[in-house]
């Protein structure tokens, strides 16, 4: 049994029920449920759960608000939500990942694409904040000199391609989308587009050379860091 509880916030019950014996049958222990977004805040904060599996289209406040409660909150800021949606509209996918969402499936989804989707979120690092470096498959960035190496060799990277790499880095299969990386990444006194974000994951990939597969093109949605 695994020792991660999960809370299903989702109204149709015959999908509540689906998930429900997916996770238990897949080891999970702790699987609780709710119909509606406000009864899903209270077992959130009640249960304070490993994981949240979250519907967009709830009765009464939505999904999109439920996520932004869920990161409001110091006691939940840093629990992981996977958005459940049966739209697949770019623009409620990136809205629903603007909200904090740390990833997204679409309905219909198959058992096993749900479960390895929790399983990749649970893996992720919670923080990387008391690290003064990152090492993974050759290329390390060292957060104190602003110097990555790959393979033992110094990379020439632009301070922009620097704070991208580092973010991307930074949460193992987080998709980004391009607004956050500019946020999160740029000078906010400049304009920056989302065809600069693509400039720069260019630049980095042709740097990075065959290391830059781990660098993973969501269409329509952003980027994330592909172990």
């Amino acid at each position: 049994m695994s020792a991660e509880s999960i809370v299903i916030i989702e109204d149709d019950s015959a999908i509540r029920s689906i998930l429900s014996i997916t996770l238990k049958g897949a080891g999970f222990a702790i699987v609780k449920e709710a119909e509606t977004g406000d009864e899903g805040l209270r077992l959130v904060k009640e249960l304070k759960p490993s994981l949240v599996l979250l519907d967009l289209m709830l009765p009464g406040i939505d999904g999109f608000t439920v996520c932004k409660k869920i990161r409001e909150s110091p006691e939940t800021a840093s629990t992981p939500v996977i958005m459940l949606t049966a739209r697949s509209e770019e623009e409620d996918i990136v809205r629903g990942l603007e909200c904090g969402a740390d990833d997204y499936i679409t309905k219909p989804f198959s058992r096993q694409v749900l479960l390895a989707r929790i399983r990749a979120v649970l893996r992720r690092p919670q923080s990387r904040k008391d690290e003064s470096s990152t090492e993974f498959d050759g290329l390390t960035i060292s957060d104190d000199s602003h110097k990555v190496t790959l393979n033992g060799k110094t990379l020439d990277l632009t301070g922009s391609e620097y704070r991208v790499l580092s973010l991307l880095i930074s949460r193992p299969e987080r998709v980004y989308t391009r607004s956050q990386i500019i946020d999160l990444t740029q000078d906010p006194d400049k304009i920056v587009t989302d065809r600069a974000v693509d400039v720069q994951i260019v630049g980095l990939r042709r740097k990075l050379g065959s290391w830059a597969k781990h660098i993973e093109t969501i269409r329509g949605v952003g980027y994330r860091f592909q172990p």
